[in-house]
C-alpha cells in the first residue's frame, strides 16, 4: 500500500502500542463540517455569555478559554488533522490540570491550560523514520538518473511513500504539520506525476501541508499541476556536477584548481578509492579519528543533502576516496553515494586532518574523475551551491546586502560562502533547486526545514534490513 508505515520486526507489545497510537477518534468525513459549525457556534455562545457576565461584574473568563479551545479544534478539523487516542488523553490531562489551576486561584494558568487543551487535541500527526525500507529505496536509487540528490534519500531519518507498483517513491518527513519532501522522487520518472498526486492526497488525509526542499525545475512544475493551490518556488541554489567524459583542467579558468592539485603532489599525497563496506577496522578507526578532530559529531545533522551511518557500511554502494600523506597516514577522505546503476556519484561530506595540506579535497576529486573514467561513471556531483548569485555579485543591491548578511548567520552551522568559493574552481554549476511552499506557511516551513537539517540527533537510527 502506498505510504504504508512499516512495523516489521517489533515485539507484540510495541505493535499493540503502535496500534493504540493509530486509533482515530475523529468524526467521520461527512460529519466533519457539521462538527466545525457546531464548535464555532458553541464558541460564539460562550463568548457572548462571558461578555454578558463581565458586564454584570462576574468573572467567567473560563468560558472564553473553553471557546478558544473549541476554535482551535475547529481549525484543526478544517486542516483535516486526525485525532488519535493519545491526543485525546493528553488533551483531557491538560484540561484537568487547567481546572485544578482555576480551583487553586491561578486563573491565568488555568486559562492558558484550558485553551491549550484544544491545541493538544489537534496536534499534527508526525511521521516515523523508516530505515527498514532502505533496501527498497536503494533499488529505486539505482534506477534514478540525472538527480544528484537521489543517494540522499537513504538518510535514516526519512519516511517513504511508494506508489502501488513500488516503482517510484518520495522521501519525506513530517514536522510541525508540514510534510517536508526531500528533493525529487526516486525511481521511474514516468511515474512521478501519479506518485505526487497520490502523496498530496496522502498528506491531506493527515492534515499536513506539503513543502518540497530542493526540488529540481522539471519536478517543481509537476508538483504545481497536482496541488489544489499553487506552490511558490523560491530558488535556493544550484547543483554542482562534473561531466566526467568532458571534464579537463585546461585553460586559464582552471588555474587555481591545477595549482591546488600540484601543491598536494609536491607534498607526496597519494589517493585510492575503496568500497566503504570493505574498510578494515583499523582503517575505519583512523578515519573516525579524523572526524573526531573537528568535535562536530559523526554526521549527526542533515536531512536532504547529507547522509548518516558514516563509514559503518550500512548504506549500500558507498565509495570512499582516501588521501594519504608522504608517510602513508590518511590525511583526509571523501564519501560518495551511487545512483543510476553506478553511472552517477554524489559527494556526501569531505573530511580532512587539521594539518592536511591545502588542495587535498581538490586532489581527491580530480583523481576520482580518473577513477570514474575507468569505471563507467558519467557524472559526479560535488555538492550543492546555495545562493551562488548572492556570493558572485560584487555590486549587491540593498536586498542583496540583507540576504548576504542573513546567509552568514548560518556560518556556525555551515559556511556557505566558503563552500561556494571552493566549488567555483570546478566551473560546473548545473540545474537550479527550489523550495516549494505556500507563503502563508512560510514560518512553519522554515522551522521544519531548519530543524530537520541542522538539529543534532542524539544517535543514528538503527536499521533492520532483513
Amino acid at each position: 500500500m502506498s505510504g504504508r508505515q512499516s512495523f516489521g520486526g517489533v515485539t507484540g507489545r510495541a505493535s499493540s502500542l503502535a496500534g493504540y497510537r493509530q486509533v482515530s477518534v475523529s468524526p467521520a468525513p461527512g460529519a466533519r463540517a457539521w462538527f466545525m459549525v457546531g464548535l464555532v457556534a458553541i464558541s460564539l455562545v460562550l463568548i457572548y455569555t462571558a461578555e454578558r457576565a463581565a458586564r454584570a461584574g462576574l468573572d467567567r473568563s473560563w468560558l472564553l478559554a473553553v471557546a478558544l479551545a473549541a476554535l482551535f479544534v475547529a481549525r484543526g478539523m478544517h486542516l483535516n488533522r486526525p485525532i488519535f487516542l493519545p491526543h485525546l488523553g493528553a488533551a483531557m490531562l491538560v484540561l484537568a490540570v487547567g481546572d485544578v489551576a482555576y480551583r487553586a486561584d491561578r486563573p491565568g494558568t488555568g486559562f492558558a491550560l484550558v485553551a491549550a487543551s484544544g491545541l493538544v487535541l489537534v496536534l499534527p500527526q508526525g511521521s516515523e523514520p523508516q530505515p527498514e525500507l532502505h533496501r527498497r529505496v536503494a533499488a529505486l536509487i539505482d534506477r534514478t538518473a540525472a538527480d544528484p540528490l537521489a543517494p540522499f534519500a537513504m538518510h535514516s531519518a526519512k519516511s517513504y511513500f511508494f506508489n502501488a507498483a513500488g516503482t517510484a517513491a518520495i522521501a519525506y518527513r513530517s514536522r510541525l504539520g508540514i510534510a517536508v519532501v526531500s528533493g525529487d522522487p526516486i525511481g521511474e520518472r514516468a511515474e512521478f506525476g501519479a506518485l505526487i498526486e497520490d502523496f498530496v492526497e496522502f498528506a491531506r488525509q493527515r492534515g499536513w501541508r506539503v513543502a518540497v526542499l530542493g526540488a529540481g525545475a522539471a519536478t517543481a512544475a509537476v508538483w504545481n499541476t497536482k496541488v489544489a493551490t499553487p506552490l511558490r518556488a523560491i530558488p535556493i541554489g544550484r547543483d554542482v556536477v562534473l561531466d566526467v567524459p568532458t571534464f579537463a583542467m585546461v585553460g586559464r579558468k582552471f588555474r587555481n584548481l591545477r595549482q591546488a592539485v600540484s601543491r598536494t603532489k609536491n607534498f607526496g599525497v597519494t589517493t585510492e578509492v575503496v568500497e566503504e563496506s570493505a574498510l578494515s577496522e583499523p582503517l575505519r578507526a583512523e578515519l573516525y579519528a579524523i572526524v573526531d578532530e573537528w568535535n562536530t559529531g559523526r554526521q549527526t545533522r542533515g536531512f536532504s543533502m547529507i547522509l548518516d551511518h558514516l563509514l559503518d557500511g550500512e548504506i549500500p554502494g558507498m565509495l570512499v576516496v582516501l588521501a594519504r600523506d608522504a608517510d602513508g597516514r590518511v590525511a583526509g577522505f571523501q564519501r560518495y553515494g551511487r545512483a543510476n546503476a553506478g553511472a552517477e556519484l554524489s559527494l556526501d561530506v569531505p573530511w580532512r586532518r587539521r594539518d592536511a595540506p591545502n588542495g587535498l579535497d581538490e586532489r581527491m576529486i580530480v583523481d576520482l574523475v580518473d577513477y570514474a573514467r575507468d569505471h563507467g561513471v558519467q557524472r559526479i556531483s560535488l555538492a550543492f551551491a546555495a545562493f551562488p548569485d548572492l556570493f558572485a555579485d560584487k555590486e549587491r543591491s540593498v536586498a542583496g546586502h540583507v540576504g548576504y548578511r542573513l546567509v552568514h548567520l548560518l556560518d556556525p552551522l555551515i559556511k556557505l560562502e566558503s563552500l561556494y568559493r571552493f566549488l567555483r574552481k570546478f566551473h560546473a554549476l548545473d540545474g537550479e533547486r527550489v523550495v516549494l511552499l505556500r507563503l502563508r506557511y512560510l514560518i512553519p516551513v522554515a522551522l521544519a526545514c531548519l530543524t530537520l537539517e541542522f538539529a543534532p540527533r542524539s544517535s543514528t537510527v538503527t536499521r533492520d534490513v532483513r
